[in-house]
């Protein structure tokens, strides 16, 4: 009876369908469809009979698992090609630019393109782009990776796209677009010697932004990270508070919906800085493993990808992946817990939001798409020969 459901279901679909089905990494897709879930149920229970944000994000997880599948049919090889690379870079640039003439203001940030009642930030995809770009830059230079100009060139791609970012002003995003140029860097194979000139370039170009760029409020915050209590009131209030949601979790939390920092409002942004704030109260320090866990797989199988790319390009386009989920995630938990600024820098697939959860799950798309013509793959097929 089994096998009979079986048979017709697989008639429904054409052959080639369950071939790129069977070729999509589940447990990729699973871990990452579980924290997203793991952010909704968070989301929806602290909001009482006003399920705004739970209905919204319901609407962007579901565009983009739907995205992710499309997504990972496609064959990437193409993106290969450096007239390809360039132009989506310079449509990435374009649209950045484009935000100072028609972008909608938030918070004092002119960094959404507002569609109705959605909202949609492009330097989240512009991150993705940065990725592409560096992939193919560094795997066309990968042989004489050790010259430096590679190096400053590499920077000048990064700098235009954190320069349009942080002019918006993006503070977060901007961070983002260096440190992920910075480990991309470091991935390509980069002497020692550069590695030393890299360090320096970062420490001159902190010092610069410090005296000449950031605003008060922004130096303001990265002074309060270093003892979050001395402003409880003013600029450490936000970190003070999110500290206070984690640690009253304890073991296993306080149950989905109890979590009073969240659910009287005293934890500010709980649906998009400090979710994982609220889902530690709620869920405690088994939730917090859990969710770390799942963390952890996805980027383990990313990793696995990336190492069986079928070029550099490959390679370096999953570990720029990897690099970018790694920021996030550090940068997030961190200034959860008091140890790092806040910076308005969302946690994967789990705060609110549908740019940064279409740009996820379109990188995980890409991976799995350049899967099906991985070296995994190739010897897989040899072996049925």
């Amino acid at each position: 009876m089994g096998n009979k459901v079986i048979t017709k279901i697989s008639k429904l679909f054409p052959r080639f369908v369950w071939e790129k089905l069977a070729n999509i990494d589940w447990v990729l897709f699973l871990s990452a469809v579980l924290i997203a879930f793991g952010g909704l149920v968070t989301m929806n229970s602290f909001v009482g009979e006003q399920n705004y944000f739970f209905e919204k994000q319901v609407i962007w997880i579901s565009v983009s698992i739907v995205l992710f599948l499309v997504v990972s049919f496609f064959d990437f090889r193409f993106l290969r090609r450096t007239g390809v690379v360039v132009l989506i870079f310079v449509v990435s640039c374009a649209v950045l630019s484009s935000l100072f003439v028609v972008g909608h203001i938030s918070k004092g940030a002119q960094s959404w393109f507002s569609l109705g009642s959605f909202s949609i930030q492009p330097s989240d995809l512009a991150k993705l782009v940065l990725i592409l770009v560096l992939a193919k830059y560094f795997t066309r230079r990968h042989v004489e990776i050790a010259h430096i100009r590679h190096i400053v060139v590499s920077g000048i791609y990064a700098f235009i796209l954190f320069f349009l970012i942080l002019l918006q002003p993006d503070f977060g995003g901007a961070i983002i677009i260096f440190i992920l140029w910075f480990g991309m860097v470091m991935v390509s194979g980069i002497s020692k010697k550069h590695f030393t000139s890299v360090v320096l370039i970062g420490a001159i170009t902190f010092c610069t932004l410090w005296f000449f760029v950031f605003q008060d409020y922004q130096k303001q915050r990265i002074i309060t990270f270093v003892d979050p209590l001395s402003d409880v009131r003013g600029a450490g209030y936000n970190a003070y508070q999110s500290m206070i949601a984690v640690g009253s979790g304890q073991f296993l939390g306080k149950g989905v919906g109890y979590g009073t920092q969240s659910k009287l409002k005293f934890l500010p942004e709980y649906q998009t800085d400090f979710i994982f704030a609220a889902f530690a109260e709620e869920w405690g320090f088994v939730g917090v493993l859990t969710l770390f866990a799942l963390f952890g797989v996805v980027i383990w199988r990313i990793l696995r990808n990336a190492l069986w790319g079928a070029t550099n390009f490959e390679m370096l386009f999953g570990m720029g992946v990897a690099i970018l989920f790694m920021i996030h995630f550090v940068i997030n938990i961190g200034m959860n817990i008091g140890l790092l600024p806040v910076t308005g820098i969302t946690l994967p697939f789990m705060s609110y939001g549908g740019s940064h959860l279409i740009a996820e799950f379109l990188a995980l798309g890409i991976l799995v798409g350049m899967k099906k013509y991985n070296r995994s793959s190739y010897k897989e097929s040899i072996s049925l020969q």
